[in-house]
């Protein structure tokens, strides 16, 4: 199922993965929509699209240059996202830790 194409917050606008790529193209610097078009291989609208949705929720800027419009990472907008998959990341990696104790105590009891 596809998703919407609006969003009120970061982390679901971050969640769709053409999006990230977006992100992730800003992360190197300014861009205007033409060179994030040709980087992506998709239609301008598209782009356009996203880079809305990303702005409306703050991880993006726009500022004119002349008649072009330069895009780029509000890398500080970003930072709650960051700090949840961190605490998150490390809540499943101990779980993970203990599920391979877990599992290896079950291989020795089904081997004696």
């Amino acid at each position: 199922m596809a998703r919407a194409a609006t969003t009120t917050d970061a982390f679901n606008a971050v969640a769709e993965p053409r999006r990230r790529q977006i992100l992730d193209l800003l992360a190197g610097g300014e861009r205007p929509v033409n060179e994030l078009v040709e980087l992506l291989g998709i239609p301008q609208p598209q782009v356009s699209k996203h880079l809305r949705v990303l702005r409306k929720v703050g991880v993006v800027e726009v500022r004119g240059d002349g008649r072009q419009r330069l895009y780029r990472l509000r890398a500080e907008a970003l930072q709650p996202i960051h700090d949840w998959v961190k605490n998150y990341e490390r809540l499943w990696s101990d779980r993970f830790d203990l599920m391979d104790i877990v599992i290896e105590d079950l291989k020795g009891a089904g081997e004696g």
